[in-house]
């Protein structure tokens, strides 16, 4: 195995996966970041979640909003509804864990916040109970997805954004994301930014 072949490999996939995204999602993903900002000023919260890799991406982004990205401001309302090890085991334990994070939107979203829904296939069923619970709370849903969009793609509603990384591999997929994730905080700062001067 030659591992400096395998390093460049790795490398030269990202950058052809972001430049191909680059050319389908800087519009969806420049949408999002405004529908996030108008949601914050309006005094709403942005609720994230998915699983694995996903769950720290909800996690990353929640803490950006919650501390700071690049620039001085105060904190932003956002909740990672995947860090809760309590709440989320007593869900799956008493009732399902398709379940752990529609109980918490239904508890925590109200009408006028967000859903940032993040999901690699498109078919993690705990986001879509999430999606589903976000649709009757009258929450809008972004969704950070990939592949062909799975059966997210086809639930999704006019309010809803979905910005899905045109990849098949899983590491290109939150790869992306990450980046999207970077775009959407800087973006939410810049509008704020403007907003106040």
């Amino acid at each position: 195995m030659d591992a400096e072949y395998r390093i460049r490999q790795h490398f030269q996939d990202s950058i052809q996966a972001k430049t191909q995204a680059l050319e389908t999602l800087t519009m969806p993903i420049a949408q999002a970041a405004e529908r996030m900002t108008q949601a914050l000023l309006d005094e709403h919260k942005i609720l994230c979640c998915g699983n694995g890799g996903s769950a720290g991406d909800a996690q990353h982004f929640s803490s950006e909003l919650l501390n700071r990205f690049e620039m001085e401001r105060p904190g932003l309302p956002a909740i990672s509804l995947t860090t809760d090890s309590s709440t989320i085991t007593s869900i799956a334990n008493d009732y399902s864990f398709n379940e752990i994070f529609s109980k918490q939107v239904r508890a925590l979203g109200q009408t006028g916040d967000i859903l940032l829904a993040i999901s690699t296939s498109g078919r993690s069923e705990n986001v879509i109970h999430a999606i589903k619970a976000a649709h009757d709370r009258n929450m809008p849903v972004i969704v950070l997805s990939g592949r062909d969009g799975g059966s997210i793609a086809n639930m999704l509603s006019e309010q809803d954004i979905e910005l899905r990384v045109p990849a098949t591999s899983t590491a290109r997929i939150q790869e992306v994301h990450i980046l999207i994730i970077h775009c959407l905080c800087d973006l939410i700062d810049q509008q704020l930014l403007k907003q106040e001067s």
